[in-house]
């Protein structure tokens, strides 16, 4: 490699767009570039470091084996760069900077919107980019730099991948209320005979209400599975259908009469949504301050009413 001295370390930045997008207008328009600046500056790259980094593949762009080894020692480096030039401390008021977010929409019905309204008054000029992984998408995104912080329920982390729990959650049935206006609710039997909705993606199709109907000896009958929690509850009604979601996500309809929400008719665990970060950005004071934004608005969101349950029976 050459010497620093001949280095510009505006290439760094915007290898990191590139390897982050795969896209090079994309990562112009991250950087605020023009598009042949961006394609000027990756062939530039390319001479410097003696390999393609990006080649076409199928679908578009791919990265070559050696921008997957960069990946992770470019973003700890650029981290600890932005560390060392910015300024001290972190004032909220005047501090111009983009946030990179990875959530489910589960985590931008819960939180985001306390956490945009606490960054619009306390910082206007810090804006946030949510994109949206499976949870181990979003825990490779935070351990290669690609995004700033990631929230979800998460099973496994690197050991450079830090941790903190945000607020606890559960499960609970959602039927239309006209089809059990004598109950209110279904048991064990009544759920399993009805269809389902069913919020999962690709990679997380056996989840949590799977296993717990397995081991009752059961098998829901799936009418319709969709990536997306928020969306869900309005499929239900006029049907006979149960969506079995979680808590929080059904404070919207909690006092709508055309529901009926209820426990599950069987045991379901509760769980933990957390927020990731990597060990790189412990010392960024911006970040520290991200982070502690992050946790008040969930803290806000768990203080929300929940969703009305009723009590429900166990029949066998």
């Amino acid at each position: 490699m050459n010497s620093l001295r001949g280095i510009d370390l505006n290439l760094l930045v915007v290898l990191e767009a590139l390897l982050a997008e795969r896209h090079i207008s994309r990562a112009a328009l991250r950087l605020q570039l023009s598009q042949p600046a961006v394609s000027h500056s990756l062939g530039r790259l390319r001479q410097l470091l003696d390999d393609q980094l990006l080649v076409r593949g199928q679908g578009g762009l791919v990265l070559t084996p050696r921008a997957h080894e960069l990946a992770a020692p470019l973003a700890e480096a650029l981290a600890q760069v932005r560390i060392l030039l910015g300024p001290t401390g972190f004032q909220p008021s005047t501090a111009r900077r983009t946030f990179r977010l990875a959530m489910s929409d589960y985590g931008a019905l819960v939180v985001l919107p306390h956490l945009l309204r606490a960054l619009r008054k306390a910082a206007p000029n810090v804006d946030l980019t949510v994109s949206q992984a499976s949870r181990e998408a979003m825990t490779a995104q935070v351990a290669d730099g690609e995004v700033d912080l990631a929230l979800g329920v998460f099973a496994y982390r690197p050991e450079d991948v830090r941790e903190t729990p945000l607020f606890d959650d559960g499960y609970a049935c959602v039927v239309d209320a006209a089809t059990v206006r004598d109950s209110g609710r279904l048991d064990q039997v009544a759920y399993l005979a009805r269809s389902h909705v069913a919020v999962a993606n690709a990679s997380e199709r056996m989840d949590a209400i799977d296993t717990a109907v397995a081991k009752l000896g059961g098998r829901r009958k799936i009418a319709c599975t969709v990536p997306h929690w928020s969306v869900a509850p309005a499929l239900i009604t006029g049907t006979n259908l149960v969506l079995t979601t979680v808590r929080s996500t059904l404070a919207a309809i909690a006092d709508d009469a055309r529901y009926a929400i209820f426990a599950p008719p069987f045991t379901l665990p509760d769980f933990s949504c957390g927020m990731l970060w990597h060990a790189r950005a412990e010392a960024d004071p911006g970040h520290a301050w991200l982070r502690e934004r992050v946790q008040q608005a969930a803290a806000v969101a768990a203080d929300m009413p929940r969703a009305a349950e009723a009590p429900i029976s166990l029949r066998g």
